[in-house]
């Protein structure tokens, strides 16, 4: 057994059941991939969608492809026939050209709406503010072929675990408000250093890289 499938292993016995994990693996060469797929793991997150589809077309054609990272309308083409479920849907501009690429493909896609809790600046997200006034009213019937089943967030670069806490529960807090009228089962929050704390605060959707690659080469190619 590689060490990836060993990390798989050990992560799979750290976490509840009711726990997806996302194994995040941008950057990260196919034979990593297809280790990580030996080891039994189906569920792969990268977030630029030309990598993520050079992957696709290399790999076996059951794994679901979740794409986490900030997205530019003009690359949803690319990914909108075979991705599983977009994270970071974060704007108007983004729900509607999914719903115009799916309406072209035929699909109906899967989709997070991503809410900035993190101070930082850097974090992508929509206000929290504006995610509420979202979900409160009937806009995203304008999207007949987006289908918005959960929250994802990133908490904050730090290691002051109190603030990310805080920032963990902000959004458990608008999920719970959101979920029987909206029909939201995934918050998807956490990642390789604060995954415990996510999941101890309702994440039911974990995205670990390095715990299972371990640390990401920028340098390395597909």
């Amino acid at each position: 057994m590689s060490s990836i499938e060993e990390n798989i292993t050990h992560l799979r016995k750290d976490i509840p059941p009711t726990v997806t994990l996302v194994a995040v693996s941008k950057t990260k060469p196919v034979i990593a991939i297809q280790e990580a797929y030996d080891g039994g793991q189906r569920i792969f997150g990268e977030n630029k969608i030309q990598e993520m589809s050079e992957k696709w077309e290399q790999l076996p054609k059951d794994i679901q492809w979740h794409m986490i990272g900030h997205v530019q309308t003009n690359k949803v083409k690319q990914m909108i026939s075979y991705v599983n479920l977009i994270h970071s849907a974060d704007r108007l501009k983004l729900f509607k050209e999914i719903n115009k690429q799916a309406i072209l493909t035929n699909r109906i896609v899967d989709v997070l709406l991503q809410v900035k809790i993190a101070r930082e600046d850097t974090k992508y997200g929509m206000p929290l503010l504006d995610a509420k006034t979202l979900l409160e009213g009937d806009q995203l019937l304008e999207f007949p072929n987006v289908n918005v089943v959960g929250l994802m967030g990133m908490a904050s670069f730090t290691n002051d675990l109190t603030q990310i806490e805080a920032e963990f529960k902000l959004l458990e807090g608008l999920f719970i408000r959101f979920r029987e009228s909206k029909n939201l089962s995934i918050l998807s929050m956490g990642m390789s250093g604060d995954y415990k704390l996510a999941i101890e605060n309702g994440s039911t959707m974990i995205r670990v890289g390095s715990a299972i690659f371990g640390a990401r080469n920028y340098n390395q190619t597909p």
